[in-house]
């Protein structure tokens, strides 16, 4: 999983996330699969995200066959480091 974090021009708009899912992660009824749960993962987390950020989360094709709690913790460990450098950017 990979994520990528800006910031949007405006700091009082709520934070936007967006999905990247190929078909290299699979045919259909896995990709929509892995959206549902990549959504219910992000709903969770929505209040640490910072107002005004533009978030994209791209599913790698091993995310089609990984348990719930591995998508969990590679999306806690994604969107601390992305947040990290985004604050350091200054952006």
């Amino acid at each position: 999983m990979v994520v990528h974090v800006a910031a949007s021009g405006c700091a009082e708009d709520a934070p936007s996330v967006g999905f990247v899912v190929s078909k290299a992660v699979g045919n259909a009824v896995v990709r929509n699969k892995v959206k549902r749960r990549m959504r219910a993962l992000v709903a969770e987390r929505l209040d640490t995200l910072p107002q005004g950020s533009l978030v994209v989360v791209r599913a790698l094709p091993a995310s089609a066959d990984a348990e719930y709690a591995r998508l969990s913790g590679d999306l806690d460990s994604c969107l601390s480091r992305s947040l990290s450098r985004q604050q350091r950017s200054g952006s």
